[in-house]
């Protein structure tokens, strides 16, 4: 059984391939479908705004016997409101409880129930009022972010990679990890949290990442493109992806691993809110970050690089060379020189395996 090392180093060199920029298409039309069906989603369901945006009054209850839901919920039944409360547990022995904004009496009656449920002292129940102002703040704030960001990264990689084609596909891909994201938040309907706005500008920078390590190696693959004929542009980036498609799984693999273990066990198990609020989003939004830098971004980057005439008169000639080649193979004649076709022969970074580690100095018998 081939080990991963194996597959990887035959990915690498190109004696096994994925031929995932020529099925482009496919991942076009599956990325949209998600796209489509998250704004549905997003639209039909809205996003379930936690109190920081809608604003309410909040109790925390340190020190109880038990940390349940059910007492609260038993307590906020009694207050007759159309609200839906929110009761989270945090650590084992405080518990949270939001509703909309109590009045006065309301909120001194509830506190004393609340602490006659959960058995501890009237000075164990702290209330507090949270103004929608501060959530909406934080969003502003974070889509004027957004914007500077989208800026100030499409100027960076056009000026890098001096190729406009490549700063868009690198945002089309960022936007799908996004809106994917934002949309299953909406159809499972978890909370959004200003830590959850923090999670998805997160993503942005984890997306950008890893496409950015797939374009550098596309840009290497493709330099001095019209100086040979033996594989086409697209070619040449389809190699590039297959050569960086196992360390983006392994790095999603690395950076996912520690934030499921927030996830499941310092959220889930433990309590904490706020944990659970930021590593949700960055679990969904960083597996969709690798995704969408191998299917998306690459395969969008060369359909737009095609389009340009140096391209498609390169392509033209590399296909009728390997039609001329066979012709030639057929008949028994001699086409030129000996020259592979495809991209199996290509020697992308100058690997050299065993041959570039030091040698072992040998000891002199004295």
């Amino acid at each position: 059984m081939p080990s991963f090392a194996r597959f990887g180093n035959d990915l690498y060199t190109g004696r096994r391939s994925f031929d995932i920029v020529g099925h482009r298409r496919r991942w076009f039309t599956a990325a949209a479908m998600l796209v489509i069906l998250s704004a549905l989603v997003l639209g039909v369901r809205g996003l379930n705004l936690g109190i920081e945006f809608t604003g309410g009054s909040q109790f925390t209850i340190s020190g109880t016997a038990t940390a349940e839901e059910g007492p609260a919920h038993e307590v906020l039944d009694d207050v007759g409101t159309d609200h839906v409360a929110r009761v989270t547990i945090v650590g084992d022995d405080t518990v949270q409880v939001q509703t909309e904004q109590l009045s006065d009496l309301e909120t001194t009656d509830v506190a004393a129930e609340l602490a006659d449920a959960y058995g501890v002292p009237a000075t164990d129940v702290t209330s507090s009022f949270v103004g929608p102002f501060w959530g909406q703040d934080v969003t502003t704030k974070a889509l004027q972010s957004l914007v500077i960001f989208l800026v100030l990264v499409s100027a960076v990689m056009v000026l890098y990679f001096r190729r406009w084609t490549m700063a868009v596909a690198a945002l089309v891909a960022l936007l799908h990890d996004v809106v994917l994201t934002v949309g299953i938040y909406a159809a499972i309907g978890f909370e959004v949290t200003p830590a959850t706005v923090i999670g998805f500008l997160t993503i942005l920078g984890y997306s950008l990442y890893d496409t950015v390590v797939v374009f550098d190696k596309v840009r290497e693959n493709t330099a001095g493109l019209t100086e040979q004929t033996r594989y086409s542009y697209a070619e040449g980036a389809n190699l590039a992806v297959n050569q960086t498609l196992v360390r983006s799984i392994n790095t999603s693999v690395v950076g996912v691993l520690p934030v499921a273990a927030i996830l499941f066990i310092g959220a889930f198990l433990l309590g904490a809110g706020t944990l659970r609020d930021i590593s949700l989003a960055l679990f969904i939004g960083m597996i969709a970050s690798t995704a969408s830098s191998i299917f998306i971004a690459t395969p969008l980057h060369v359909l737009l690089e095609s389009r340009r005439p140096a391209v498609t008169e390169h392509t033209e000639k590399v296909q009728e060379r390997r039609e001329a080649v066979l012709a030639a193979a057929s008949s028994g004649d001699v086409v030129g020189a000996a020259e592979p076709v495809g991209t199996g022969g290509l020697i992308a970074g100058g690997h050299r395996g065993q041959a570039a580690q030091p040698r072992r100095k040998r000891r002199s018998r004295g």
